[in-house]
């Protein structure tokens, strides 16, 4: 669907330019960028972080802080009424990460949903229970306050858990993630001549990092030759850190911090497989990622992953948390070279179907419908 140039106002906790950024903030900045492309005008409001200003563009975006990250959800209400002074404001775009807004209680203007996935009781696993139960009840919440609003869900696992909460079918479209195939691509120069597993993400404790840890354990000591390979930073690094130290796995594992783009890019096409042991995702960023660059993946048969992988045929599915069970999979596929290279071939060309702009085109056609109804 076809709409006029709009005046956007986005609420999400962060930037793209923030170090906490994950896939949430990949999945707004390539789509809003290309819609400023195509004409529209887009304000971001984000949390503020240390160092940033708290206005400028980025990519065509405006972007304004507000607040912190501890603080932000509470600077919303004031800051867009400020914003609102200046600017006329054709729709608001509601990017639920985390705690939401609420903004169907404040906001003039018709409100569009984007909901990535929910983090339910797995919220227990990551913060101290006062703020997990804050989390958890104010998600809790959503239905009540948004499922009369057109929604855009990432993945068919979110869409399914949205309709399961009363959400209206007909409002709810799939705004899917995609990835950039020009930067992600093969390159089996750069594959390691010795089994290399990877772990491409966010270091939070919620998405088990320590259960790869645990398995790869198990396998090395029948592939001693294998080598782990961390990328990405978070405040889970120091516990997986201790933990590789007792488990006498230190010498294995190699944790790379934050990386950039191209690097990301180079860390994957060395792995010889990629694991995702999370419980709870929107969709998996990450997979498909990886298998843009020929990687296969196995992953928890979570939400969200469930819709990224097909088991089978890019990688394997194993149930969350079963150790044995992932370190078989591990062993099954760094063992055998031809399974492990059709996956990888079809990994490649599942990867292929993921546009961003496609997910443009999609999130244009939710805010047109948003737009005639009011």
């Amino acid at each position: 669907m076809s709409v006029g140039p709009l005046e956007l106002l986005v609420i999400n906790w962060q930037d793209i330019r923030n170090p906490l950024a994950g896939g949430a903030e990949v999945h707004l900045h390539q789509i809003f960028t290309r819609l400023v492309r195509r004409g529209h005008r887009v304000t971001l409001l984000a949390s503020r972080f240390e160092g940033a200003p708290e206005r400028e563009v980025v990519d065509g975006l405006v972007v304004v802080r507000r607040g912190c990250r501890a603080t932000f959800n509470f600077a919303v209400p004031g800051s867009y009424k400020a914003l609102r002074r200046s600017t006329r404001f054709d729709l608001v775009v509601d990017d639920i990460n985390k705690i939401p807004f609420y903004t169907p209680f404040y906001v003039a203007e018709p409100v569009v949903t984007l909901v990535h996935h929910f983090f339910g009781k797995s919220i227990y696993r990551e913060v101290p229970w006062p703020l997990a139960s804050y989390v958890y009840v104010s998600e809790k919440l959503v239905p009540a306050v948004y499922r009369h609003q057109w929604t855009g869900a990432v993945s068919p696992s979110t869409r399914g858990e949205l309709l399961t909460h009363g959400f209206d079918p007909a409002k709810v479209l799939l705004v899917p993630n995609g990835v950039d195939t020009r930067r992600y691509v093969p390159d089996p120069a750069s594959r390691e001549k010795t089994p290399l597993v990877g772990y491409l993400g966010r270091l939070k404790r919620y998405k088990s990092v320590d259960h790869l840890l645990l398995a790869f354990k198990k396998l090395v000591s029948e592939l001693p030759q294998a080598r782990l390979l961390i990328v990405g930073d978070g405040d889970d690094r120091p516990r997986l850190q201790r933990l590789a130290r007792e488990l006498k796995l230190s010498s294995r594992i190699e944790f790379t911090g934050t990386v950039s783009e191209d690097e990301k890019t180079r860390q994957l096409q060395r792995m010889w497989v990629c694991v995702n042991p999370s419980p709870k995702e929107g969709w998996g960023l990450t997979v498909i990622e990886a298998n843009a660059c020929g990687v296969p993946v196995v992953a928890a048969n979570s939400p969200g992953l469930r819709d990224s992988v097909v088991d089978g045929k890019t990688g394997y599915l194993y149930r969350y948390g079963d150790l044995d069970g992932l370190a078989d999979l591990l062993k099954h596929l760094l063992l055998n070279e031809n399974r492990r290279g059709k996956l990888g071939q079809n990994a490649l060309a599942w990867a292929k179907q993921f546009s961003w702009d496609q997910a443009a085109d999609r999130m244009e056609e939710l805010l047109g419908l948003a737009l005639q109804s009011g």
